[in-house]
């Protein structure tokens, strides 16, 4: 019998600015459930995309997290440090006839959908429509690298969101691992990282809950264990647009830890504990989640 692993959780920040609301909506959630079930937590910069990310924002986001008490244990992660691990994954997937070059733009995929009348698009991306899954056309060469999507539904079941289901194939096709531009794509630094770090436990924000099933799927392809997930609310704009850096979310002023923390862990649905003590306040915190999320089923 398989013995339980610990329960390891992360907050994966990118470097594109300071953290703001939401931001630290997602930070607290995921720092709470590690600490409410005797877990570790680790932070793991995500600088893999160097023209979003902003001069100075991974010294901007570890000293918020130290100001908000929000401590991680270990070493912070930086991903420009091991991009090694990437290309390990993708020349393993190569082996195992996993994935393929992609030769189409971008306008190519929405003309071919266009002239197939397919009318699914999710958050603005275009499922693939499989032009190079069997080959590139004459004369073309490779832009990307895409996984190969097996048919069927993924399902999974969110702590927080209830059972989720997607079929990826169809409504996403096979997606890209390694972009046009040479840089690693999102799902799979993120897949690989997580299973490289021995990470448990994903909490986050849902607006990430719709690349939760690609990930699943390619943790699936390279043999990794999946990780148990919780997609807490986003924080909305004036317009009703997710908050973020794009939209001109402003940085928290953390100055007041544990004003701004109350305010996230009312977003999450909880009343905020009446302490001005910084370190009884997430004790009392911590207590109310564990009430709420735990315990939780080992692996």
């Amino acid at each position: 019998m398989n013995r339980p692993r610990h329960y390891i959780g992360r907050f994966a920040p990118s470097p594109t600015g300071p953290l703001h609301e939401g931001s630290i909506v997602a930070a607290l959630a995921s720092w709470l459930d590690a600490r409410a079930h005797q877990g570790l937590w680790q932070l793991r910069i995500e600088d893999i995309d160097p023209p979003r990310e902003q001069a100075g924002a991974s010294d901007s986001i570890i000293q918020t997290l130290a100001q908000l008490g929000l401590i991680p244990d270990g070493e912070v992660q930086f991903q420009s440090k091991h991009t090694h691990r990437f290309k390990t994954a993708l020349d393993q997937l190569h082996a195992d006839a996993a994935v393929y070059p992609c030769a189409c733009t971008r306008s190519e995929i929405a003309e071919s959908l266009r002239q197939s009348g397919h009318p699914s698009m999710r958050h603005e991306s275009l499922p693939y429509p499989g032009t190079c899954r069997h080959g590139m056309a004459d004369g073309r060469s490779a832009r990307a690298w895409r996984l190969r999507v097996a048919p069927g539904d993924i399902t999974f079941e969110d702590r927080w969101m209830g059972r989720q289901s997607q079929n990826v194939a169809m409504q996403v096709g096979d997606f890209v691992l390694l972009r046009a531009d040479g840089l690693w794509a999102y799902q799979l630094a993120v897949v690989v990282d997580d299973a490289q770090e021995g990470i448990t436990d994903v909490v986050r924000g849902a607006d990430l809950l719709d690349s939760t099933p690609r990930q699943i799927a390619l943790a699936r392809a390279m043999g990794c264990p999946e990780p148990r997930y919780l997609h807490v609310p986003t924080v909305s704009a004036a317009d009703g647009q997710k908050l973020s850096k794009q939209n001109g979310a402003a940085a928290v002023d953390s100055r007041d830890p544990v004003r701004v923390l109350s305010q996230a862990l009312r977003h999450l649905g909880f009343e905020a504990p009446a302490e001005s003590s910084l370190e009884r306040w997430l004790t009392q915190a911590t207590q109310a989640w564990a009430h709420r999320f735990g315990p939780i089923s080992p692996f």
